[in-house]
């Protein structure tokens, strides 16, 4: 592994070391490296860096180029891409500033687009749309629950909130995306933590239910006992969004119960859901059960009368 440089590098950075196409095709082949993007390639065991991004991303542009879209996302931290795409690289997402001429260079999916100033920042000598800017870009790009997913996870990351991307949406004027970008901007919030969280958020938007709060504690005795995804506080209503990566081994399972089992026992309804639960008529049926979860919370306390 350490005849191959610790930074992202590419065939002919390679070649000037001695290491010969053979051994570079190996190195992916064993897992000892990993390509970043098309014709760019980092040590598997790496850290990346944002500086270390932005310098794989320099290493294939053109000067004149601004890094945007799901590739400054990735940049900035946050990874956009669709788990369909990763079968092959994901092409590069640049715009060019205007005056010189798009990009048509294989694994690059460019195009123009007007960027002032302040819509960009230089990092490792490459430009990059700003997280608000590709946070507003995104918003109109891509699909309603991605998008919104999307913007959360920059929030969260650089800290600018629902109010900076909607005074920034008004250049976006008549712009391909621009209602959505103007309905989601109202929605983002930071403290969503996985892009399960956001879709599950937005599905409950367009179902007309209440906006329920983020990351709600559970106390007991005073102590903090379980952080809800999603919870109706006065109601004790908790949405879980259980994914893959933290509820698939037996002790995922086996704490999943328990922390079910003391919720239901004090009072909870809980309602899970996952990544199989966002078909129509998945939507339809866990909606349903939060509503009816509500109404329940609302009825009035039975009236007891004593026969004299």
């Amino acid at each position: 592994m350490t005849e191959f440089p610790p930074y992202p590098f590419t065939w002919p950075m390679a070649r000037d070391r001695g290491i010969s196409r053979t051994r570079l095709v190996n190195g992916l082949r064993h897992g000892v490296l990993v390509r970043l993007l098309r014709n760019v390639y980092v040590r598997a065991d790496t850290e990346l860096t944002m500086a270390d991004r932005a310098g794989a991303a320099a290493l294939v542009i053109s000067p004149h180029a601004v890094v945007a879209d799901r590739t400054a996302a990735w940049i900035w931290g946050v990874d956009c891409f669709s788990f369909r795409e990763l079968d092959v690289v994901p092409p590069l997402e640049t715009r060019t500033l205007r005056g010189h001429r798009a990009p048509t260079r294989s694994g690059i999916r460019g195009g123009q687009r007007d960027l002032g100033p302040d819509d960009w920042v230089f990092i490792s000598g490459v430009r990059v749309t700003t997280p608000l800017r590709t946070a507003l870009d995104l918003g109109c790009n891509l699909s309603r629950r991605d998008a919104l997913a999307a913007m959360d996870a920059l929030a969260r990351a650089h800290g600018f909130t629902p109010t900076e991307i909607m005074c920034a949406a008004h250049r976006y004027f008549r712009r391909r995306g621009v209602v959505q970008l103007r309905e989601l901007a109202a929605l983002v919030d930071a403290r969503a933590e996985s892009a399960g969280e956001s879709w599950t958020r937005i599905e409950m938007h367009d179902q007309g239910l209440p906006r329920p709060e983020l990351n709600w504690w559970v106390y007991a005795d005073g102590v903090p006992k379980y952080r809800l995804d999603l919870a109706y506080p006065h109601a004790r209503i908790a949405i879980e969004y259980n994914g893959e990566e933290f509820h698939t081994s037996k002790e995922d399972k086996e704490a999943d119960a328990e922390r079910l089992s003391w919720l239901e026992r004090h009072g909870w309804t809980v309602i899970v859901i996952d990544k199989n639960s966002f078909t129509d008529e998945a939507i339809a049926i866990w909606s349903e059960s939060i509503r009816t979860a509500l109404a329940d919370a609302q009825r009035p306390p039975r009236r007891w009368y004593v026969r004299p």
